[in-house]
């Protein structure tokens, strides 16, 4: 603990590595809370993972499991307020399966890297969808390992940038 009272842990990664300032405050929370279920420098896993203390960010959250060979990711969970702004219903698919997303698309090239690496990745991406008024997500890729260290779930957290908030932001 340091004087403030603030625990520090060490990090399975780079937090330099990640632009934080960019981030949404939902996204901001959500990698605030992942990043509180670390201990010993381990990655947390699903387990860990509290439902109930995740209430302002469930409906944005996608839980994909990590298979290694071939290296595939599995739409096991999709939040409301994805399902509602995206074009297709892939709880249940194989990332591979879907046409747009599968490699080498920036979406399975992003997911590859966090996989692969144990880092988390965060990015703006333009949105592609049924609304006219959203510019882009911003959205946060976290590992998850059940065993503290290989990465078997990715847990990803996309926020919905509308213009009018893009141009707030400036």
């Amino acid at each position: 603990m340091t004087e403030a009272g603030i625990e520090h842990r060490e990090l399975p990664y780079r937090e330099e590595d990640l632009d934080l300032k960019s981030l949404s405050p939902l996204v901001r929370w959500a990698y605030d809370y992942w990043k509180g279920k670390i201990r010993d420098g381990r990655l947390p896993g699903r387990a860990d993972l509290d439902p109930l203390e995740m209430k302002p960010i469930l409906p944005n959250i996608v839980l994909l499991s990590v298979r290694a060979e071939p290296l595939d990711f599995y739409y096991r969970l999709i939040g409301t307020e994805i399902d509602r702004h995206s074009q297709k219903y892939n709880t249940g698919k194989w990332m591979s399966e879907i046409p747009e997303r599968r490699e080498p698309s920036k979406v399975w090239s992003n997911c590859r890297l966090v996989a692969e690496t144990g880092q988390p990745s965060c990015r703006s991406i333009p949105y592609v969808g049924p609304h006219r008024d959203f510019l882009a997500t911003c959205q946060i890729n976290l590992p998850l390992a059940s065993d503290g260290q290989r990465v078997d779930m990715l847990m990803i957290v996309v926020d919905y940038i509308e213009a009018h908030r893009q141009r707030a932001r400036r």
